[in-house]
């Protein structure tokens, strides 16, 4: 088969070992390959993420033993499912000797045509894999600036709330939730790329990420107040016109931060 230039020779040595178990197993139909592989931007920090696609009428089989599946496809070091991050049919996992991260998601075949991307089919038994990504289009979720406004300033106030009450440390995180759910995506999105939290801002908004520094601090008062109203004030700039304001909440907040 053909790799994209970017695969390393640990990508294309592990690739080519799962296509040769899953085409062993006929209870699996096919399997993909998204992210950085679709994209072309592998390197030596790439994880790689499969979609496996499974016949429905073995699927519950090959959930039960996806484990067991992944574990002879190398020197499996660690494994667990992505319940975490809501998705139980991803299992996330490490391969030795030197830290090879594979993500593996098993699906019903008939199941795959909703998704956020474009993965590249590596393998397919039938036609079955194809059909079904030509029954959807890979578009990642766009941000509503609306829903964004009506939650931010409630947000905010929580922030202002825990460096009064002095919880430095969940006033931290919580900049950083700020900084991954609202700065970062609308930036991104504004400029044109997915809104992928603050994934690859260095390199895509290079400017911008200068801006966000201004809202990383240290769990101290006097900085934790400053970093939440740079927040505040970065959203103020890119907040677009079009959404309706929530004015009455940005005042507390604003007077909320002030009187830290």
């Amino acid at each position: 088969m053909e790799f994209p230039s970017s695969a390393l020779p640990q990508h294309r040595s592990f690739i080519s070992q799962a296509i040769l178990k899953f085409k062993s197993d006929n209870r699996i139909v096919g399997l993909a390959c998204s992210g950085s592989y679709s994209d072309n931007t592998l390197d030596e920090y790439s994880d790689l993420d499969f979609v496996v696609a499974v016949d429905p009428l073995h699927y519950e089989e090959v959930f039960t033993k996806r484990f067991e599946m992944i574990a002879e496809l190398g020197d499996l070091v660690s494994a667990f499912s992505g319940d975490h991050v809501g998705e139980p049919r991803l299992v996330i996992a490490l391969y030795g000797p030197d830290g090879l991260h594979i993500d593996f998601k098993f699906a019903k075949v008939n199941d795959i045509s909703d998704r956020v991307d474009e993965p590249t089919i590596l393998w397919e038994r039938t036609d079955q894999l194809s059909e079904a990504w030509a029954k959807g289009h890979g578009a990642y979720p766009r941000l509503d600036e609306q829903w964004v406004e009506d939650r931010f300033w409630t947000w905010m106030h929580y922030c202002a709330g825990k460096i009064c009450r002095g919880e430095y440390f969940e006033a931290l995180d919580f900049l950083s939730f700020i900084r991954v759910q609202v700065l970062g995506p609308l930036a991104l999105q504004q400029a044109g790329y997915e809104p992928r939290g603050v994934r690859k801002i260095e390199f895509l908004l290079p400017k911008f990420a200068m801006q966000l520094l201004s809202t990383v601090c240290q769990p101290e008062k006097e900085q934790l107040k400053l970093a939440a109203a740079n927040a505040v004030s970065i959203y103020i700039d890119m907040r677009s016109s079009k959404v309706s304001t929530q004015d009455r909440a940005k005042q507390i907040v604003l007077a909320a931060l002030q009187n830290i």
